[in-house]
């Protein structure tokens, strides 16, 4: 068993590549975030306190807007309700008897990509693995944050597109590496694939707000692996 120190350098070691991709998505961010007139406390202070791409970027917009705080907070509480499901799933991985401190500090650093390499990770989820990878991570983040609105408007127009994409290129780094050999995994991500183009395309479907779409997509997917590839459970004596 690893002690809570060696927990905290492999979560460290496994949060470096996020903070790398981080770093490019929250550099985007800080750029338009002073576009939107704030300054580099105020940007800094958001991504520290958010953590969520999808809702710090629709945030900056409903800001420079100038969206009423109501509609701010609901527009932040449908994008970011995935997380609601990513802590009950990570709730399961853990040791029942970890503390409430534990789980709440936990809970703060849980985005899609901490949340891929948690509920990766082998046996029981540790604390300290997660402190680990956060360690990486949210500073990542938020000096990109900080770079991005120090450097302004200095960037062409292709360079800011190409940094805005750099989320999803984590995204597919966390998935296709364990979906290697793995037939299950990649039915799955195909199923998800083919309704998530579903839920963009059709008529009906495509009026959704992003967040709800995530959280449809999610109990529909999640319902499909169980009833296709249920976990069988092994007996012990």
């Amino acid at each position: 068993m690893k002690t809570n120190i060696e927990e905290w350098k492999s979560g460290l070691k496994n949060g470096i590549p996020i903070a790398m991709g981080y770093f490019a998505v929250s550099f985007t961010f800080g750029i338009l975030a002073k576009q939107a007139g704030l300054n580099w406390f105020e940007a800094v202070l958001m991504s520290v306190t958010n953590l969520t791409s999808a809702g710090q970027f629709a945030g900056i917009t409903l800001i420079a807007g100038a969206a009423t705080m109501i509609e701010i907070a609901v527009t932040q509480l449908i994008i970011n309700s995935r997380y609601f499901l990513m802590s009950f799933a990570l709730s399961q991985k853990i040791d029942p008897n970890t503390s409430f401190f534990h789980r709440l500090t936990m809970a703060y650093g849980i985005t899609d990509e901490i949340f891929g390499v948690s509920i990766a990770a082998p046996g029981k989820l540790s604390p300290y693995y997660a402190y680990g990878v956060m360690s990486a991570a949210v500073p990542g983040w938020a000096l990109g944050t900080l770079f991005g609105v120090v450097s302004g408007n200095i960037l062409p127009p292709r360079l800011m597109s190409a940094l805005s994409i750099a989320l999803f290129g984590m995204l597919i780094a966390v998935i296709i590496p364990p979906a290697k050999g793995n037939k299950t995994l990649s039915g799955l991500i195909i199923i998800s694939m083919v309704l998530s183009f579903a839920f963009a395309e059709l008529p009906a479907l495509a009026s959704m707000s992003s967040g709800v779409k995530i959280i449809i997509l999610t109990f529909l997917i999640a319902g499909i692996a169980a009833f296709i590839f249920p976990v069988k459970e092994h007996k012990h004596e």
